[in-house]
């Protein structure tokens, strides 16, 4: 429960705020996808088809259940792209190209949020070089802390190398259990290490955060009373704080 669900809520919240937010999965395991209750028909269109050049970024947007969320959404047919990107010309930027060429659509949306696989891959990285900046979620949990350096080591090479205007937008702590002393000590350690970066929301442990995608709904529109959804609320003002 990290970064698609923080994706998921985030956008949701910005949206039931009164921004127009849109999702962009690019993970063949589809969560995103179907944690707001899309499901794309055998030889339907999706992200993969824009990727390859196909199809129009405009053609595949589809509306979620929260008003003022749609969704470029992904299916398990993604994890083609493995084979056919590497082939392609500008592979890292098949993404960012996508999105220039729509533009005119994309000025309609607040927010537009690319939920990422969780390998550093060629699709991770295109997703690095088509964005501005990068939000975190960190698990309080001990690995996550290992996998965080390596992520931010990619995010510099892609910074240097593809992207000189991406940056670090904040990290924010998830699966927070304050009663456990491990994860007290990881969002110490996040907090003395990145101490400009950490966003004050803390995501807590939360059992309607875990049932809401089998839902099809984010958090706040199965529970809006709950912690997970009042923690994404909270957020949501942060990152629009921020711009």
């Amino acid at each position: 429960m990290g970064k698609t669900t923080t994706a998921i809520n985030l956008a949701a919240s910005l949206a039931q705020s009164g921004e127009r937010v849109l999702i962009v999965d690019m993970d063949a395991q589809a969560n995103a996808t179907h944690g707001l209750g899309v499901r794309l028909a055998e030889g339907e269109p999706g992200v993969l088809e824009v990727l390859l050049g196909e199809r129009h970024l405009a053609d595949v947007i589809r509306a979620c259940t929260v008003p003022g969320l749609d969704i470029v959404p992904s299916s398990p047919d993604m994890a083609g792209a493995s084979v056919l990107l590497p082939e392609m010309d500008e592979r890292e930027r098949r993404l960012k190209r996508a999105l220039a060429t729509a533009e005119h659509v994309l000025s309609e949306y607040s927010f537009v949020f690319i939920d990422c696989p969780p390998s550093l891959g060629l699709l991770t990285v295109n997703a690095l070089v088509a964005a501005d900046r990068v939000i975190v979620p960190v698990q309080a949990e001990y690995y996550a802390l290992e996998g965080l350096a390596q992520l931010m080591s990619t995010v510099a090479a892609v910074k240097e190398r593809l992207n000189p205007s991406l940056r670090i937008a904040g990290l924010v702590v998830t699966m927070m259990d304050p009663r456990t002393t491990l994860a007290r000590q990881v969002e110490g350690e996040i907090r003395r290490h990145f101490p400009s970066l950490s966003f004050k929301t803390v995501v807590p442990r939360n059992v309607r955060l875990a049932e809401a995608p089998s839902h099809g709904l984010p958090v706040s529109m199965l529970d809006p009373r709950c912690a997970g959804s009042d923690a994404y609320f909270d957020l949501a003002m942060e990152v629009a704080e921020h711009g």
